[in-house]
């Protein structure tokens, strides 16, 4: 089975005065359609209003930038609008069949990435949205007759209803429009700011990595999704590792640079590239990656598609090699009794982040 792992880069879908989106298409990037993962991007201009809106696929959104969002959702099976408020570095799980709106209260750009499981969408490896107001709103492919009797109106309000907003999915408000006002409470139970949480693992020049499972954020259970946030340092490694459960890891890189190798079926090494700012990279089901930062490190937040993490690495104390026995280990290799005792002893002074060579 052959995959073309090539990173890519997102393409511009939509752009108004509200702001744009962007996303990854499965037919420039096929491998989101085999993995069934897709990826988008939100781009809210101060004022920024992209519409109410439902999709086909569960996803997590993390903030890339600004500090005056807000996003308002209505939940499957409630009758209650929550209103979020979102800043840097906030990760919000989006659940499928949910309702929900996104604005920018702030004066600097809103930027928002979206990873997601695209199993049971229309287009495996991409989100299909389905807008509630607007030009291409659900309410508007009615005619007057059901708009009428749905909503207890006569026909002129059925078309004022259907057809007075003529924008595309993002508008732009004007100045002293009003919308509901986040909610601190709500905010702190759906929303969770991964930046600032502990990290479990903190490698002197190393770096951090910080995963946020169910157990930490009970919201995101309902999506059934897990999201990695990794900071690794200059020059430093992050060592050969796989997901034991078959899930699969979506990777978008925020910011720096690094050497990516990946190797797959029958050891066959099918991706050796440089990441950059802006890359998406799925890693298939029990490909073994590593990776090494460049010189200004790395940053990337991923997903996982699980809710229980289940990773194995091949190059540190707790990996499977450190804790195979000696006997084994030379036989596989076919070493030295020396060599084998020195390659676990060195594996046996390993963590998962590595760092740079003095």
């Amino acid at each position: 089975m052959e995959f073309d792992l090539t990173p890519k880069f997102a393409q511009k879908l939509f752009e108004g005065d509200g702001g744009s989106y962007y996303s990854w298409s499965s037919s420039e990037f096929p491998l989101l359609r085999e993995i069934k993962v897709g990826a988008g991007k939100l781009v809210l201009q101060p004022h920024g209003f992209a519409l109410p809106h439902y999709a086909d696929s569960p996803k997590i959104g993390y903030v890339l930038q600004g500090s005056d969002g807000v996003v308002g959702m209505v939940l499957p099976n409630t009758a209650e609008e929550v209103v979020l408020k979102l800043k840097k570095g906030d990760v919000v799980p989006v659940v499928l069949g949910s309702v929900s709106w996104w604005f920018n209260d702030g004066d600097s750009e809103l930027v928002i990435v979206f990873l997601g499981e695209t199993s049971k969408s229309y287009i495996p490896g991409e989100f299909t949205y389905f807008i509630l107001g607007g030009a291409q709103s659900i309410i508007g492919g009615f005619s007057p007759d059901f708009i009428s009797r749905a909503y207890n109106v006569n026909k002129d309000d059925a078309n004022k209803l259907a057809k007075s907003q003529t924008g595309f999915l993002i508008i732009k408000l004007q100045d002293g429009k009003r919308l509901a006002k986040p909610n601190k409470d709500n905010t702190n139970k759906l929303v969770y700011n991964i930046n600032v949480a502990v990290p479990d693992i903190d490698v002197k020049h190393g770096g951090l990595v910080t995963s946020l499972t169910e157990a930490k954020f009970p919201f995101l259970g309902q999506v059934e999704l897990i999201a990695k946030l990794v900071k690794l340092d200059a020059k430093a490694m992050s060592s050969p590792i796989y997901t034991t459960d078959s899930s699969v890891q979506l990777i978008y890189v925020v910011k720096g640079t690094c050497q990516v190798q990946i190797v797959g079926i029958n050891g066959k090494q099918v991706l050796d590239t440089e990441l950059k700012p802006g890359h998406l990279l799925v890693v298939p089901k029990f490909f073994v990656d590593a990776k090494v930062a460049g010189g200004d490190g790395l940053e990337y937040f991923s997903i996982i598609t699980t809710s229980k993490p289940a990773f194995e690495d091949l190059a540190s104390k707790e990996s499977a090699w450190g804790a195979l026995s000696l006997g084994v280990v030379e036989a596989s290799l076919n070493v030295s009794a020396e060599f084998g005792e020195l390659f676990k002893s060195n594996i046996g002074k390993n963590k998962i982040l590595i760092p740079p060579e003095d």
